[in-house]
This record gives structure tokens, C-alpha cells and sequence, in this order.
């Protein structure tokens, strides 16, 4: 605790005590910032740091969803319903959240460094296999073994940064790395979508597998050596302890709903624009079906300033704006207008990548140990939204057309509308007694 201000000046009290000045430059020097060793905007690394996980950004979307653009095409190739090819995304997506648990734990115990890049050198050789792939089910199959393999990524991508960048340039960080997930998401579809209305759905999936093994390469050449990693065993017990830990935090697990419920609209509108699309009455050919993730630039922008739209309005103001923005998105959509669906998806894609940005950093940001396995537990149940959207969504839009998924869309928003809500009132609550504590 420092000394009590007697009114004296600091030169005053340099002279009438100089031990107590060189008492107190030895105490400063033997307690350094624990921040300074860190990277930082314009310092050295940084911009290594945030190229090389802007590229395993791009790989992870691209390859996770590398079948959505092209369903229509798979389904009148095999001969199989939209709710039977949606499943080669939710499969994958699936794949993803069974793995990125386990996963984070190697990871505490061999680094972030190295299961990043394990995991995007084996998804990266699967992607090689996948065009290949006979059947339905065996398509279905070999994308599940993708997602496990791309599940040491996100989480440990997490972790990483929150461990080796500055806390007041974390959320700017992990915006770069979500940037790249959109740009991922976006440059996969294009590429597939021309590709497979030139040469097929299965040339379109190995031009992604090339673009992946790219990525993987430029990872491993640019991500910097970890310098604040500190390795510990993980067992199944103590990792059981851990996550039991983290989801007995109220605020973890609102992050953890609000991750899952933007995802679930994410992935139920993605996986069936295309066939909306390629229908009456927009009747368009696959190569433009595929250009409309051009609008993913939006989520790069979006992701990128979440940093800068908290510091004004606050996360759970935020985080509202993302959910009122989605919504409205999710209605414009409703209209038989090209302009009117694009508009929609604009609005949609926007919302989505501010609200994911927000609460995965969020996350980073509340868990002071084990950020692996809080990072995994918000990937998780990101993944299963996405899973349970694509395969719900095209389900319903099976079963009533498009109307069916715009309604699953408007139900999840209104699920994280409840709980940024109810966290809203919780804190007005605990400042009220606060207040009245002081007064008393």
C-alpha cells in the first residue's frame, strides 16, 4: 500500500528520507509489470503474431464450412434432400465440438503453438482426401474427422492470445483472428461456387484444400515462439474440475448461450440461402449463389471494431446492437427481392460477427486460469449452435420453406435478447445495493 499524502512534495520527501526513495525504486524495479513482456499494437511480433492467426482464421472457416456453397449441388449430385446434406456441415461443426475440449487440454500440457499447427496440418490433409469421397456417408464421415482435427485451433487460438497480448489490445486481437475467420468463410465459398459451376462440386472441395494447406504453411512460418505459456498436466479428473469450475460461473455460461444462439442463426441461414437462392423465383446460377459470401467483409469489419464499439456503449450494449442488427436482418430476408435478401444478409452477417467477437473475448477476458477449457467450453457450444442451426434450419425450410428458418433465426435472437437482459438487470440490481451500502 503506498504512504499516506502529507501535502509535502515529492522533493521535500526525496530529501528528507532518500532510503525511502531508494526503498521504493528497489521495490518498483523487483515488481515489474507483468503486461510489459507482452505484444502489443506496433510492437515487435505483433504484427507476426496477427498475420499468422489471421491465416489459421481463414483456414478454420473455410474448410469448416467448405460444403455449405455448394448443397445444392451435392444434393442433386447424390441424389439426396437439403436435411441430408446439410449434415456435411453439421457434421464437421459437430466433429469440432466433441474435439475442442480434449484438445485444450493437450494443449495446457504441449502448447497453444503446437496443437494450432497439428490441427491445421491434419485438416489440411483430410481437405486433400475429402473431394474423393463415394458417398453421402462417406462425405459425411471424413468431414466429422475434419472438424476434430480443426478443433485444436479455436480454443487454443484463445488462449494463446490472451496469454501473449496486452489485456487493452486483447479484444482488438481476437477481432483480427474472427476477421479471419469471416474472410475464410467467405473466400472458401466464392472459390467454391465458380469452381463448381465449372468443374463440379468435388474440383470446388480440393481448390479449398489447396487454399488450406497455403494457410498451414504460412501459420507455421510466421506464428511467434509463446513466451508467458506455463505447461501443466491435465488430467481427466482435474479437467473435469476445471469445466465444472467455469460452468458454475454465471457469466461463462450467459457467454456461453449467447456464443451458441448467434451461431445457431449463423449456421441455419448459411446453410439454406443457397437453395432459397437457386429456387423461385431468384432462379441463380451457383458461381453467383457462391459470390454472395462476398458479404463475409462485413463480418471482417464488424469483427475488427467490436473492440472500439465496447469501449463506447459497454458489452451488453453491444451486444444488443448485434442482436437487434441480425433480427432485422433475419425479416429483410422474408422478401422475394434480390436486393431485399442481400440487404438481410448484410445486416445478418454484420450482427453475427459483432456479437461472436464480443462474447468470445468476453470469456478470455473473465477467466483468469484454464483459459483453454473456458475458450473450449464457449467453442463448444458455439459448435453445436452451428450444428443444430445448419441441421434444424434445413429442416424446416424442408419442411415449409424459408419462412421455417427465418422463424428458428428470430426464436434464437430472442434467446440472447432474454439473457443479455437478465444479466442487464442483475447488474443494475448489484449496483443499487452498492449504492445503498456506501449510504449506510
Amino acid at each position: 500500500m503506498p504512504p499516506a499524502d502529507t501535502g509535502a512534495s515529492v522533493t521535500d520527501r526525496a530529501a528528507a528520507s532518500p532510503q525511502s526513495s531508494t526503498d521504493s525504486s528497489s521495490s518498483s524495479a523487483a515488481a515489474p509489470d507483468p503486461e510489459s513482456g507482452k505484444l502489443r499494437p506496433g510492437g515487435p511480433g505483433y504484427r507476426r503474431m496477427s498475420f499468422a492467426l489471421f491465416a489459421a482464421g481463414v483456414a478454420t472457416f473455410a474448410l469448416l464450412y467448405s460444403t455449405q456453397a455448394l448443397l445444392p449441388a451435392i444434393s442433386t449430385d447424390l441424389g439426396v434432400s437439403p436435411d441430408q446434406a446439410s449434415w456435411t456441415v453439421s457434421a464437421a461443426t459437430f466433429g469440432l465440438a466433441l474435439g475442442v475440449i480434449p484438445l485444450s487440454a493437450v494443449s495446457e500440457r504441449f502448447g497453444r503453438r503446437m496443437v494450432m499447427t497439428m490441427s491445421l496440418t491434419v485438416a489440411a490433409l483430410v481437405a486433400m482426401v475429402v473431394p474423393f469421397a463415394p458417398s453421402i456417408g462417406a462425405l459425411i464421415a471424413l468431414r466429422a474427422v475434419q472438424g476434430v482435427a480443426l478443433a485444436g485451433l479455436p480454443a487454443s487460438a484463445m488462449a494463446f492470445l490472451a496469454e501473449e497480448v496486452r489485456a487493452k489490445a486483447l479484444v482488438a486481437a481476437i477481432g483480427l483472428f474472427v476477421a479471419g475467420n469471416s474472410i475464410g468463410g467467405m473466400s472458401g465459398r466464392i472459390v467454391t461456387g465458380w469452381v463448381s459451376q465449372a468443374w463440379g462440386w468435388r474440383a470446388a472441395l480440393a481448390a479449398v484444400g489447396v487454399l488450406a494447406v497455403v494457410c498451414a504453411v504460412t501459420f507455421r512460418l510466421l506464428v511467434p515462439r509463446a513466451r508467458h505459456f506455463a505447461p501443466r498436466s491435465v488430467g481427466p479428473r482435474a479437467l473435469a474440475r476445471t469445466l465444472g469450475g467455469h460452468l458454475a460461473h454465471p457469466l461463462l455460461r450467459r457467454l456461453y448461450g449467447i456464443g451458441a444462439l448467434f451461431m445457431t442463426v449463423f449456421g441455419a441461414v448459411y446453410t439454406v440461402i443457397g437453395y432459397r437462392l437457386v429456387a423461385e423465383p431468384f432462379n441463380l446460377p451457383q458461381g453467383i449463389v457462391g459470390s454472395i459470401f462476398v458479404i463475409y467483409l462485413v463480418g471482417t469489419v464488424s469483427s475488427a471494431a467490436a473492440g472500439q464499439l465496447v469501449a463506447r456503449v459497454g458489452r451488453r450494449g453491444a451486444l444488443y446492437l448485434a442482436v437487434s442488427t441480425t433480427s432485422t436482418g433475419l425479416l429483410l430476408t422474408l422478401a422475394d427481392s434480390v436486393a431485399a435478401v442481400l440487404a438481410g444478409l448484410v445486416l445478418i452477417t454484420a450482427g453475427f460477427f459483432a456479437g461472436h467477437a464480443v462474447a468470445s473475448s468476453a470469456v478470455s477476458h473473465t477467466a483468469k486460469t484454464a483459459r483453454a477449457q473456458a475458450s473450449a467450453l464457449y467453442q463448444c457450444a458455439y459448435y453445436v449452435g452451428s450444428s443444430l442451426g445448419g441441421a434444424l434450419g434445413a429442416a424446416a425450410f424442408h419442411a415449409v420453406g424459408w419462412e421455417g428458418t427465418v422463424l428458428l433465426g428470430l426464436v434464437a435472437m430472442v434467446g440472447a435478447v432474454s439473457i443479455t437482459l437478465y444479466a442487464t438487470r442483475k447488474a443494475v440490481a448489484e449496483r443499487r445495493l452498492l449504492s445503498l451500502g456506501k449510504a449506510a
